[in-house]
Formats: structure tokens, sequence, C-alpha cells
């Protein structure tokens, strides 16, 4: 399968412009979902790397909540590699009691476009933590009502670590979207088609061919289809 260029491509460029500026750039994107209107602030700095993007997959993933009228009002959401915060903030906006988890580095990024996009009224809903996956997750709860995640399925060597976190995070009645544009070299097709299913229910609920994204929606085995 042919691929689009790479996450770890995109970062080299940024780190190689950062060292001909004397300071970060910033970058300012507008983004429309669900009738609001996002404004995402980005440190392009090497620091962040991979996160001072908004990846398709990001936009693919708010673009079905927003094409399946998805609400997340009263529940309990995580979302793992938060980046630029979009998702989650999208999610906290439609409702949800919402974690926003990345790198300690990258918080700064996602606090900020909080202060942007979120509503005072609004941010008792939302907090941000840091999380190593496979790492941190005895100060993280096992009964999230949905896990969020938007390309993060783009480094073979941190997918077991995903699959702990995941596991962890999941009870039965969890429901996970995950959206993921498929790379040649990094496993991430046979992740979702071979290592995923044998923990999860695992169903394609959207897809953008042309860019080789797919939105999963998934469950743990055993339990009942969710109904979020």
């Amino acid at each position: 399968m042919a691929a689009t260029q790479s996450r770890e491509q995109c970062s080299s460029k940024a780190r190689e412009s950062e060292n001909r500026t004397p300071t970060a750039a910033i970058r300012r994107s507008n983004f429309e979902f669900c009738g609001f209107n996002l404004k995402i602030v980005r440190f392009m700095d090497a620091e962040l790397g991979v996160s001072s993007y908004v990846w398709e997959a990001g936009v693919a993933l708010c673009r079905y909540f927003e094409k399946e009228n998805v609400s997340f009002t009263g529940k309990k959401v995580i979302e793992l590699g938060s980046g630029t915060g979009i998702v989650g903030i999208l999610a906290t906006l439609l409702g949800g009691n919402v974690t926003m988890t990345d790198q300690p580095a990258i918080l700064r990024q996602i606090n900020n476009n909080i202060s942007i996009n979120v509503p005072f009224a609004c941010r008792h809903r939302l907090k941000v933590c840091a999380l190593t996956w496979g790492e941190d997750l005895n100060n993280f709860n096992t009964d999230y009502d949905v896990v969020l995640g938007s390309d993060i399925v783009y480094s073979s060597s941190s997918y077991t670590a995903l699959v702990d976190t995941l596991r962890h995070l999941c009870s039965q009645r969890t429901t996970i979207y995950l959206a993921s544009e498929f790379r040649s070299g990094n496993g991430s097709l046979s992740f979702h088609e071979v290592t995923l299913p044998g923990y999860f229910n695992c169903q394609v609920v959207d897809r953008l061919e042309t860019k080789y994204i797919a939105v999963y929606k998934m469950t743990k085995l055993g339990s009942l289809d969710c109904k979020q």
C-alpha cells in the first residue's frame, strides 16, 4: 500500500526548520465541527515533534463525531496522545468529562488550546495529565466510558504498551474510538487487523480511502456491543 508522508518525516522537517530560526514558530489553524469553531495553536519546536501537527486522522475522528451526531454528555472520557488537543476539546464541548493525556512536554500546548477554545463554564469537566503508555497506569481509573485516540498507531515499538494501556483503561462497557492512518513499514495495518482483534471487538465505522485512514469502534472481547 502506498503511504502518505510519515510522521517521522514531518517531524524531521520541522526540526530542520527550527535549526534555521532562533525561536520556535507558532502556527494557527481553524476547524469547524458540530457547530464549534476551533482555533488550534501549534508550537513548532523540536521538543514537541510530531505533536506539533493536526494529523488527518484526528480531523477524520472529529468529522465522524459530527456525521454521527455523537454526544459525550455524562460520559467519562480519556484521550491518549492528545497532541494539539483538538479531539479531546471537541469531546468536552460535546458534553464529556474528559481527561486529555500525552507526554509531559506536550501538555503546555494542550492547555494553551484549552484556554482558547473551552469556555470557563466547561473547564471543570476537563483535566490534562501526563501519561506514558504502559508505565503510569496505576494513576488512571479502569472504568472510562470512552477512550479516544487519533493517529497514535505509528511506531511499532509502542504497540505492546498501547495494548496494555487500552486494556487497563477499559471495562466491559467501554467504547474505544481509534482513528488511524495506515503507513507502510510500521506494521499499523497488521496491528489493527491481527493484534487488536485478539483483545477487542473491532469494527470499521468510517473510512477515507484516498488517505488510507480508518475510524475503528472497539470494545473489550466478551462485552456487549456498545451503544455509545
